[in-house]
């Protein structure tokens, strides 16, 4: 298993709006799409492209969004987790399944229409950790 490309910087927000005219305010920079609702996973998404990656700003959907805890602990928000890019990602969950990490949850599909699953922090150095499969696109 090789690291893969980073493919977005995940930042949990109350606001996606209020974050998008920081990033405007701060870097000139504009959204990538219009920020649409992603319900199996629980939250409200919106990127904001980079050079080399993207921010996938990620506001709660709901009461019961699995980011609501961690805006309870950062009320403004903050960074969430980092994305790396797999080739496979079945054989990228086979292979940390057969390191002992631990999974959250089962392989979805992610906002980049593609299937990801995350990796627990405490196996990660203290990063929560997406694996996605890389798009065709």
């Amino acid at each position: 298993m090789k690291l893969g490309r980073l493919n977005h910087v995940g930042v949990a927000t109350p606001s996606i709006e209020r974050s998008l005219e920081t990033y405007k305010a701060m870097f000139g920079a504009e959204p990538a799409g219009e920020p649409f609702d992603l319900p199996a996973q629980g939250v409200r998404v919106c990127f904001v492209d980079t050079p080399n990656s993207q921010i996938e700003l990620i506001e709660p959907l709901g009461e019961t969004s699995p980011i609501v805890k961690f805006l309870e602990k950062n009320p403004a928000g903050g960074q969430h987790h980092v994305c790396f890019e797999v080739e496979d990602i079945a054989a990228a969950r086979a292979h940390f399944e057969g390191k002992g990490a631990r999974i959250l949850g089962p392989t979805r599909i992610g906002a980049h229409g593609t299937p990801v699953f995350f990796l627990h922090p405490k196996d990660m150095g203290g990063v929560l950790t997406e694996l996605m499969e890389t798009p065709a696109h």
